[in-house]
């Protein structure tokens, strides 16, 4: 038996260049055939972190993700079916080839699909404002953790750095001023390596340095 409140898990990943939010596409009512975030009612004998567990690996077959708790919604409006609280959790993860590709394990859910985050369709209840809060934490938490690391693969160019960068910002930023600014940090390892499989010039690869990292935020603080 279910309990009145449900989950919602925003998932952002970083692809092609861009940051994306993972979708499911409803095949029940309320919002048939409409895209939302992955979310369902939590049973009444279940651990919250376990419903969470439940919910992604039913909505898109995904296992082992680290959420963590963004915030409540109680809207009297949110849900047709009068006053449904949702507790929203938040995640960042790197997306490979096999992460790209989610399918849904129930069929509650018809598909599950990753979105630019700036192309979203129109969403049911009020995912589309869960999303924004949740846009609006990584912006905050940017400046001061290494929140950017998290989307990016162990070795990373000095692009990919900047391109997630610019995804969460929202807005373009200067490559120069930008690299100078990284690269002063102390944090970033230059590797012996560059790209591979590329058409272009291979760039130079860089790892992240989390002890050095933690230091100059830290002192900053």
């Amino acid at each position: 038996m279910f309990t009145n409140f449900t989950i919602d898990c925003v998932i952002f990943g970083f692809h092609d260049g861009l940051l994306k939010a993972l979708l499911t596409e409803r095949n029940e009512y309320p919002f048939k055939d409409w895209w939302a975030l992955p979310g369902f009612f939590v049973n009444n004998d279940e651990e919250m972190e376990d419903a969470v567990k439940r919910i992604l690996y039913e909505n898109a077959g995904l296992k082992d993700i680290y959420m963590e708790q963004l915030a409540a919604f109680a809207g009297l409006k949110r849900h047709p079916q009068g006053r449904i609280l949702t507790v929203a959790y938040f995640a960042l993860m790197q997306l490979d080839q096999s992460k790209i590709k989610v399918k849904p394990v129930t069929t509650y859910m018809r598909q599950a699909k990753w979105f630019s985050v700036n192309e979203l369709p129109e969403l049911a209840f009020d995912h589309q404002q869960i999303i924004d809060l949740s846009l609006e934490k990584l912006k905050r938490k940017i400046g001061y953790t290494a929140v950017a690391f998290e989307l990016l693969p162990e070795k990373f160019t000095l692009t990919q750095l900047q391109q997630v960068y610019e995804a969460i910002l929202g807005r373009k930023l200067d490559k120069r001023n930008f690299r100078k600014k990284m690269l002063n940090y102390g944090f970033l390892k230059e590797l012996p390596e560059f790209q591979k499989g590329v058409s272009y010039r291979a760039a130079r690869l860089y790892k992240l340095d989390k002890r050095k990292f933690q230091k100059v935020f830290s002192h900053e603080d």
